[in-house]
């Protein structure tokens, strides 16, 4: 079989292979045989194609390459496809069962965009990276704020944004993340002790800095499209503009976002949710009988009802019909989009569940297939490769690329939802068949409806 040494034969239904119950690591080796491969660098298939996995990282593809003799294989018969592992580079979970539900959805990358607890960053996260425990790579960032208006930790001088920068080095952050009040003293003074620290900055808007002279500044991220539409696109202040008229501005915008270089957060399922319960209690009522509820923990089932969204006056149609424009005209200027959704924190978003409803929504606003599965794995690979020096490097089937893989029975340039159905995903190296899948979903759901039960 093209070179195979008299493999261990593993078929899709077939009892798992890997090491994900094991603190050892992941599995040595595995190859995936006779798969077509997606690699993502490209909009394009390869057919019959073997991937070889060893030690957490793709060693080698192609259509006809040794696998070394007793290396398990699992066979794709010539129909299965091989894509990258999902990611969803705006998250706010923090516990290891949120991580395995976003593993269950095919989710092998995570970015938590702030305010996770210490113990989750300091213990769960190294011990999830390194494989001890099943889920996705986490990344991390430290979320600073200006004025307390917002409940975050706040900086209000240059000196204090400086130390805040060396804490979080200190205390293994990825990112720092900036958000709406900060003054431009404080700013600049993250941004550049940032910059010395070898951290990137990511985050929103400023109010009393705009994104244009934050991206100049060398913010590398915005953490969701809309929030251009509280500065580049407003008119008459935040709270009044519907983004109607910025239309004939979003040119202005592509030139500035492309020219410093920076990432855009396509977040559209996230503003849509938004926009679907506002002002509607009994849309909420509907999130809580999704079937999905199951795997949201019982603390989230109690905070998303009482959520101030669902009181709101008023309507966010216009906001989210430009919103769609606007995303649509990001991806065609070629912008660098990433996924992301900010689960578990707005009602209506279950971790992983909502990752598929985002590109469900980028594909609907215009978004070609292609560009909507690159926000999702290829450009959060650039998009780390660029933040952090020596990160590994993830999002495309390549050798020397981390073995985040997900195995479906269909071709997700041809059906993106072949993906919420994987017969098998990998992380790391770790092999998690359908089976493995469905169990850790059920283990999550047991553990919730003890923990919720009232005897």
């Amino acid at each position: 079989m093209r070179g195979i040494l008299m493999p261990l034969v593993l078929l899709l239904s077939s009892a798992p292979i890997s090491a994900h119950t094991s603190a050892s690591g992941p599995a040595q080796s595995l190859a995936f045989v006779d798969v077509n491969v997606v690699p993502m660098d490209a909009d394009r298939v390869l057919r019959g194609q073997i991937v070889l996995v060893e030690n957490g990282v793709i060693k080698t593809m192609g259509a006809s390459i040794p696998v070394p003799r007793g290396t398990p294989i699992v066979d794709g018969h010539g129909t299965a496809f091989l894509s990258p592992g999902l990611s969803d580079m705006h998250t706010h979970s923090d516990t290891t069962e949120d991580l395995v539900v976003y593993l269950a959805n095919a989710v092998t990358t995570v970015l938590n965009m702030g305010e996770a607890r210490s113990d989750f960053v300091a213990r769960d996260r190294p011990a999830v990276n390194r494989g001890d425990i099943p889920g996705p790579h986490v990344y991390v960032s430290f979320l600073v704020d200006g004025t307390p208006q917002y409940g975050h930790f706040i900086v209000t001088n240059a000196d204090e944004a400086r130390a805040l920068v060396r804490l979080a080095k200190t205390n293994g952050y990825d990112f720092i993340k900036v958000y709406n009040n900060l003054s431009p003293a404080c700013f600049n003074a993250l941004v550049d002790e940032s910059r010395t620290r070898r951290m990137a900055v990511i985050g929103h808007g400023l109010s009393q800095v705009g994104i244009e002279r934050q991206l100049a500044a060398g913010q590398l991220l915005v953490a969701h499209t809309e929030e251009f539409l509280y500065t580049t696109f407003a008119e008459g202040g935040p709270e009044q503009t519907d983004g109607s008229a910025g239309v004939d501005r979003i040119p202005g915008a592509l030139a500035f976002i492309k020219r410093y270089g920076a990432f855009v957060t396509a977040d559209l399922s996230t503003f849509a949710t938004i926009a679907r319960q506002w002002g509607r209690p009994a849309v909420v009522e509907e999130f809580m009988r999704m079937p999905e509820i199951r795997y949201l923990a019982p603390e989230r089932r109690i905070a998303w009802p009482s959520g101030g969204y669902k009181t709101r006056k008023g309507d966010l149609s216009a906001k989210l019909a430009f919103l769609k424009t606007f995303t649509r005209a990001l991806s065609e200027a070629g912008v660098p989009l990433v996924t992301g959704t900010d689960a578990p924190t707005i009602p209506g978003l279950v971790p992983g569940f909502s990752l598929h409803q985002d590109l469900r929504a980028l594909e609907q606003a215009g978004v070609t297939r292609f560009q909507a599965l690159s926000a999702a794995t290829r450009v959060p690979g650039d998009f780390i490769h660029k933040a952090i020096p020596g990160g590994e490097p993830f999002g495309t089937i390549v050798p020397g690329h981390r073995a985040d893989l997900i195995l479906s029975a269909e071709n997700p340039l041809d059906d993106l939802s072949t993906l919420q159905k994987p017969l098998g995903v990998m992380a790391r190296g770790d092999w998690y068949t359908a089976s493995d899948l469905l169990s850790l979903l059920d283990g999550v759901a047991r553990k919730y409806d003890t923990r919720g039960r009232v005897d």
